[in-house]
């Protein structure tokens, strides 16, 4: 999987934690439950929540904590006091028109939070002035677009919240907002007047929606018979994402990706692979030379001696969060719980004797299996020795907290589609022929075999050679089939990646989303089952797009106990 091609940077534990601080006021204020963030976007269950008002849009400029919080507050506020349904039945088709609509529907909202609610009032405020300072400064309102829009969001601001113009560029926007002003005054007063009614402040966001998007127009028409139009393009280029509405599954930066795949639509019964006669399951141990196995194992210990992790530690947090109390039989001699009958005697011949109880005794028992499913595509080199490392310390933590425990991996049997892609070929290359390349599946440790039987076995995921390309979706499937076979009545999965879907032969043939859609289908498919969790592990990359609870990870620098403690915890059923 090709992680540098999807985000332009780590998404960090750091910024994790933020999104699900944010998610979780969300949540709160609004009482919707199922509200989450996956892959740096948020979602009501798997839909994701389209965002259009400007002022909320992902902007590194404001990354600081109140402003997040601001964005989280606003977007609340619009789920519990906005009806969808009717916003959208109103919403302009113009792009300027629905930009501005937009906007003035979010800043009703806004001011709808309760007085008493003075840390949500604030971060909307701090939110909407830190953007405001952030679009000026960049030089975006130096144009005439630029100004003209931006002088409207403030003076609607002010309108509604009834407070006075940001001081920063009230000189700057006082010669527009007089222009303006005598246009849109009526209807301004209506925004403050109607705030409360939805229905009713739409009729006056729209006439002024409208009556920006004609001056605009206006505007465009006069720099068309002139010669100096440079000054607003910079504007004009920025306005190209706020104005672009064509799908509300606009992609996010740090996100991995997500689209709607033709090929995956269009085919018949949807995901299909063009063969499987070349496809393979294979005994990881059996495809490294014994002694390069050992070599490897020698180094994996050196490097996890080195880390000084509490294994001891992590295999009792495992008991504690996977374990389930069973009965054991009793234990005599107590001074409360149940009388025990053969002890009555001893009242009469002891009468200050207590211990005259029994109790029932439970120990803990897991009835539980937990599988890793390791991706090892070309990518994932890099991470080889890390992620062998850190799976290894997990095996043997649960091996003695007596936990049932598998590790999977899979690749692809050649680059660029292999004899799957010749044949293929052979008929002609006929359109949407579904997956173009013969799978691997590797069996690296299996339910029956215990840590320390397996420990060569587990070396072998250092071979550079077994990295090729990857087929999460059939991945998964093939690993939740394992797993349904074994007698265990919880079943765990979690999947170590580091990016989206990737074989290029099949991507070339179909589309980029192809294998990314399959993967989603497969996961809400065995989620709604219920019989196997599935867990996402990212490395450098939020794998939340794909997996209701996920963790994102840096190897090798978060390689500690911290990090084994946060992957317990998904373990144990922590919503990520």
């Amino acid at each position: 999987m090709n992680a540098e091609a999807i985000i332009p940077a780590a998404y960090t534990r750091e910024q994790q934690e933020t999104d699900e601080l944010c998610a979780g006021a969300i949540r709160a204020l609004s009482g919707s439950p199922s509200i989450r963030y996956r892959g740096r976007r948020l979602h009501d269950g798997h839909r994701p929540l389209p965002i259009h008002a400007a002022h909320l849009q992902p902007d590194a400029a404001l990354q600081d904590l109140p402003s997040l919080r601001g964005a989280a507050d606003s977007v609340a506020l619009r789920l519990l006091h906005t009806d969808a349904a009717l916003h959208k039945s109103l919403c302009p088709l113009a792009p300027v028109a629905r930009l501005v609509f937009e906007l003035l529907e979010q800043l009703r909202v806004e001011t709808l939070a309760p007085d008493q609610h003075a840390g949500v009032i604030a971060n909307l405020r701090h939110r909407f002035t830190a953007w405001s300072h952030a679009f000026y400064d960049s030089g975006l309102a130096e144009g005439a677009s630029g100004l003209l829009l931006y002088t409207v969001f403030q003076m609607c601001w002010s309108r509604l919240t009834a407070r006075p113009v940001l001081e920063k560029t009230e000189d700057f926007i006082e010669a527009t907002r007089w222009s303006v002003s005598s246009t849109l005054s009526g209807d301004l007063a209506g925004l403050r007047r109607h705030r409360a009614d939805q229905a009713a402040f739409a009729l006056h966001a729209l006439a002024i929606a409208h009556a920006v998007d004609a001056m605009l127009k206006e505007a465009q028409a006069v720099r068309d018979g002139s010669q100096d139009d440079g000054g607003d393009a910079k504007a004009q280029a920025a306005f190209k994402l706020l104005l672009d509405f064509d799908s509300d599954n606009d992609n996010i930066p740090d996100a991995a990706p997500l689209g709607e795949s033709r090929a995956f639509s269009d085919g018949d019964g949807g995901y299909k692979a063009y063969s499987t006669a070349y496809d393979r399951e294979e005994k990881a141990g059996d495809l490294v030379r014994r002694a390069l196995l050992l070599d490897y194992r020698e180094r994996m210990d050196a490097r996890i001696a080195s880390l000084g992790i509490n294994t001891a530690r992590l295999a009792r947090r495992f008991t504690q969060l996977l374990a389930v109390p069973q009965r054991d039989g009793w234990s005599f001699g107590e001074e409360e719980g149940y009388i025990d009958g053969r002890r009555l005697a001893q009242l009469i011949s002891s009468p200050s004797e207590r211990r005259l109880f029994r109790k029932e005794q439970f120990l803990p028992q897991s009835d539980c299996l937990v599988s890793f499913l390791v991706d090892c595509s070309g990518s994932m080199k890099t991470h080889a020795e890390s992620v062998a490392v850190l799976l290894d310390i997990l095996l043997r933590a649960l091996d003695q907290a007596g936990i049932t425990t598998e590790l999977l991996g899979f690749t692809t049997g050649a680059w660029n589609g292999g004899r799957v892609k010749r044949d293929w070929m052979r008929a002609r290359s006929p359109a949407n022929p579904g997956r173009l390349n013969e799978l691997v599946h590797m069996v690296v440790k299996d339910g029956d075999t215990s840590w320390r039987r397996a420990r060569p076995d587990i070396a072998a995921l250092l071979k550079a050679d077994l990295y090729r390309e990857g087929v999460d979706g059939e991945a998964v499937d093939w690993a939740c089939s394992r797993m349904l076979a074994r007698p265990e009545r919880r079943r765990i999965l979690l999947v170590v990646s580091d990016g989206c879907p990737m074989d290029t032969a099949t991507n070339l043939a179909n589309d980029e989303f192809y294998l990314a859609q399959h993967l989603k289908q497969v996961v809400a498919r065995r989620e709604a089952q219920g019989a196997v969790e599935i867990c996402g592990l990212g490395l450098g990359l939020d794998l939340g797009a794909y997996y209701s609870r996920s963790l994102a990870t840096t190897l090798p620098a978060s390689l500690n106990n911290e990090l084994f403690s946060e992957i317990a915890q998904l373990l144990g059923g922590r919503k990520r």
